[in-house]
């Protein structure tokens, strides 16, 4: 098997590393706009060789790993050289804007595309954080254009089976985008939010799991998560609003000294954690 992986930071990387770490044999060609990582990752053993466009007819699988507006044009660009039988997925975090544009170019040019998103990260960016067992055990949402050929999909699951994934979670891109507001972008702005109290800088000596586990996704990749937050701002504000409501609440039992509003409202968190997660 052949795969093609645009773009070597952190999500590009670890799929390059996870194919060349798996017992299957895969031929792993990259392409990064920053050649040199292109190269190093040539050193590093995760690449077999450049993804250039002479290159691109030879791969069974693409996967594009770049932010969304990126992710569209380098598709534009390689479409007239992707064979019909290929399969191209990117790894974008938002799916609608991404869908849309996928969609249209595969079916002009007659190659095969879905959404995909791969659910693991890291609070780093960049190929020097990228490793082989990112994605190990984890779930990757796959958005296809037909969800009645069941042959496609088991065929898009078995290019992907070397990477090591715990689930693969068939969806829309709508119904992607509203969840990912909740279970991703929301995390991402009250951690980001929360660690601008003047308190923090003092925390050294008074912190335990409970600070570590809230702030670790406030250092982040800046532009990559306002690119995303845009994309997706309609079900992101939605979420925002949720929380500023219950934050409200609880704010106002405390001011007023209303303990018995306050347990209720702690015992419902915990009620709906318990239903939630078992």
């Amino acid at each position: 098997m052949v795969v093609g992986i645009a773009g070597l930071g952190l999500i590009g990387g670890s799929l390059a590393k996870a194919y060349k770490e798996s017992d299957q044999d895969v031929t792993v060609l990259g392409f990064d706009r920053d050649t040199s990582i292109t190269h190093i990752a040539q050193i590093d053993g995760a690449l077999d060789g450049e993804l250039t466009r002479e290159r691109i007819g030879e791969c069974d699988l693409i996967l594009i790993a770049l932010y969304t507006g990126a992710a569209v044009e380098y598709l534009e660009n390689i479409a007239p050289y992707v064979r019909p039988q290929t399969v191209v997925v990117d790894c974008c975090g938002t799916k609608r804007t991404i869908c849309k544009a996928g969609f249209a170019i595969a079916e002009k040019y007659g190659f095969i595309y879905a959404g995909g998103h791969p659910m693991a990260g890291s609070q780093y960016s960049g190929y020097k954080y990228s490793r082989a067992n990112l994605y190990r055990g984890a779930s990757m949402i796959l958005v296809p254009s037909r969800f009645d050929d069941i042959h496609l999909t088991a065929h898009i699951k078995s290019l992907l089976e070397p990477v090591g994934f715990g689930r693969i979670t068939i969806t829309t891109a709508k119904e992607h985008d509203l969840m990912i507001a909740f279970t991703s972008q929301m995390p991402h702005v009250v951690s980001n939010a929360f660690i601008k109290s003047p308190t923090a800088r003092a925390h050294k000596g008074f912190s335990a799991g409970s600070y570590k586990d809230l702030t670790r996704v406030a250092w982040l990749n800046e532009e990559m998560w306002t690119e995303l937050f845009f994309e997706n701002a309609d079900y992101l504000l939605r979420e925002m609003d949720y929380f500023i409501d219950a934050l409200q609440a609880y704010r106002q039992a405390l001011d007023k000294g209303d303990r018995e509003t306050m347990k209720h409202l702690l015992a419902e968190g915990r009620r709906c954690k318990e239903e939630i997660d078992g």
